[in-house]
């Protein structure tokens, strides 16, 4: 696609994955890595899904939204954790949801923090929790210059 000939850093294909098509289409559109929603999946599918991806060198975040869904997941294949900070139900967002999650996750899994993140005081609050980074996207959406609001987002998780 364009967007990956134009690309300058890793290319997320964030969307309802649920079948190995989808993964060729990130993949022949330029993507880096794919993400993959526990709630939406089963054990089986989560870790068939990750497996495919990583035969075709794509990476996989694998969100979850609460602690139950951790028995999905083996941390051995999945090490990139994403804890969506939002609500499935009431779509509220509540930043305790990373601080609850990290400590139940193992040593070497790495932490991205998501949703309802928009301060200083948010990204340090999941920074001290455990995250290792965050994803960001309604908040740049709102501003009237992203780029400078991107830029200092970065200064932030320094």
């Amino acid at each position: 696609s364009d967007i990956a000939r134009l690309k300058t850093r890793p290319l997320l294909r964030k969307d309802f994955i649920i079948d190995e098509l989808q993964i060729v289409e990130a993949r022949e559109a330029g993507a880096d890595a794919i993400l993959l929603i526990s709630e939406a999946l089963t054990k089986e599918e989560i870790a068939k899904l990750t497996r495919y991806a990583h035969s075709l060198s794509l990476g996989v975040l694998l969100e979850l939204h609460s602690p139950d869904q951790l028995g999905k997941i083996d941390f051995g294949l999945n090490t990139l954790i994403g804890v969506n900070n939002r609500d499935l139900v009431t779509f509220s967002t509540d930043l305790a949801t990373t601080e609850k999650i990290s400590g139940l996750v193992p040593a070497g899994v790495t932490l991205v923090s998501e949703s309802g993140i928009r301060t200083k005081d948010d990204v340090r609050r999941v920074m001290n929790a455990g995250a290792k980074a965050v994803l960001v996207g309604e908040h740049f959406m709102r501003q009237s210059s992203p780029g400078e609001a991107l830029a200092e987002m970065k200064r932030w998780a320094q």
